[in-house]
């Protein structure tokens, strides 16, 4: 980028985590700058690039890893406690602003704990094919070559290294590679997404890797090419043996938080629909007092759920029914009769159609589960027709990141269905 250095005084973080600057010609968007500071940036257009904090915010604290500022893996680390926090709900507050709807939100609940249980590596290749393996630049397309990162949980020690060794393995095709790697209970779990078919020698080189790394598996785009054990993940009583490149909620804290929120949300339900269920992250801990349906459209995903459901000691039936809840198949309100309470946690898409439908159902108690304030807020407005807002809970699992989780409760109104009411102030 090559633009006029120019001094600019910080008011606000964007959406991103970009300090927001007031230009002559509008809104200038600068990374790494905060609230508060004045500097001088290279500004282009409306982007302007950090060059020097001539007087820093007085919320600026130092960052903890070498790599922040150049690695896109974080993009606010150096943003005090408090001050951090506020701009992390204040995430929430202004989507749901913005969607004119009218809510009181609960404080931040901080669910990183001891760090990401999952990450996605990528791997690029010069022209000698030698790989750099890490995350992406900021703002850019080339990858941060790296050989730690301090937001990993403890059950991810190893992953770079491994995410090094396979990106070696595979090195003849010089393609670029996404390496997911999950940190499951019995070792790390890696599926490779970029390279296509394995010829033999190349999964003869894989096997080597998860032998010398000692890896619970490696799948290549979902398909399992070694397994030396079981992955395995706890959720309430059950264990889950999950599938290749499955969702999983990024950090066990968030987890065992999101599920804390949802369990007692729906305290008292007998029979629950659990939407966009996945592998059962909280249809199995829901079962252990109620009758759930969980539904999904990753046939895969469900059938490690029921697996799991059916070896857990002590859970009510759980039933399963594979189907695609967005635009082709989402649950209509006839069917909602049998349920005393829905749950759905979509992809960051969110569930428009199924929101839709539900608003015009006669289920009592809806909870919602999102990882886009945005996605959510649409969502909440188009069941906020029938439904009262009763709670919402931000969830902050991605620290150092504009990513919040969201948890909705909404109790059925017994007014008629009315438009979402205008947010006051």
């Amino acid at each position: 980028m090559t633009g006029l250095r120019t001094e600019l005084h910080i008011d606000r973080l964007g959406l991103r985590g970009e300090g927001i600057a007031h230009g002559v010609e509008g809104p200038i968007y600068v990374p790494y700058a905060l609230p508060g500071d004045t500097i001088i940036a290279e500004v282009e257009g409306e982007r302007g690039r950090l060059i020097e904090i001539r007087t820093p915010s007085p919320d600026r604290i130092s960052a903890f890893c070498p790599h922040y500022g150049i690695c896109g893996g974080c993009a606010v680390q150096a943003l005090a406690p408090g001050a951090y926090a506020a701009w992390k709900r204040g995430l929430v507050v202004e989507a749901l602003r913005y969607a004119k709807i009218e809510a009181e939100i609960a404080d931040l609940v901080d669910a990183h704990g001891l760090g990401r249980r999952r990450a996605t590596f990528h791997a690029r290749y010069n022209a000698r094919g030698k790989a750099r393996v890490g995350f992406m630049r900021a703002r850019a397309h080339n990858v941060i070559d790296l050989d730690f990162c301090p937001i990993l949980a403890p059950q991810m020690r190893g992953a770079l290294a491994a995410a090094h060794a396979i990106a070696a393995a595979l090195h003849a095709a010089q393609k670029p590679l996404d390496i997911s790697v999950t940190g499951s209970h019995s070792g790390l779990d890696i599926d490779i997404k970029g390279h296509g078919p394995l010829r033999p020698a190349q999964i003869q080189s894989l096997v080597g890797v998860a032998e010398a790394q000692d890896l619970a598996r490696i799948a290549n785009d979902r398909l399992c090419v070694v397994e030396r054990r079981p992955p395995v993940l706890k959720m309430g009583k059950a264990e889950v043996a999950p599938p290749p490149g499955v969702f999983l909620q990024a950090t066990e804290a968030a987890e065992e938080a999101l599920a804390a929120k949802v369990c007692e949300s729906l305290a008292g339900a007998r029979r629950i629909a659990d939407l966009f269920a996945g592998i059962g992250t909280f249809s199995l801990r829901l079962a252990e007092r109620a009758q759930v349906h969980a539904v999904d459209s990753d046939e895969p995903a469900l059938a490690a759920l029921a697996k799991a459901a059916r070896a857990a000691p002590g859970l009510r039936p759980v039933t399963i029914e594979p189907r695609d809840l967005f635009l082709r198949r989402p649950l209509g309100k006839e069917e909602f009769q049998r349920f005393d309470a829905v749950l759905f946690d979509p992809p960051r898409a969110g569930a428009e159609a199924q929101a839709r439908a539900l608003a015009q159902s006669a289920v009592p108690l809806v909870v919602a589960v999102s990882c886009s304030a945005q996605s959510f807020a649409r969502d909440a407005a188009l069941l906020s027709a029938g439904y009262r807002i009763e709670s919402i809970t931000p969830f902050d699992q991605f620290r150092h990141s504009p990513h919040i989780e969201c948890v909705g409760v909404f109790r059925r109104s017994m007014d008629k269905p009315r438009r979402p009411r205008r947010l006051l102030g």
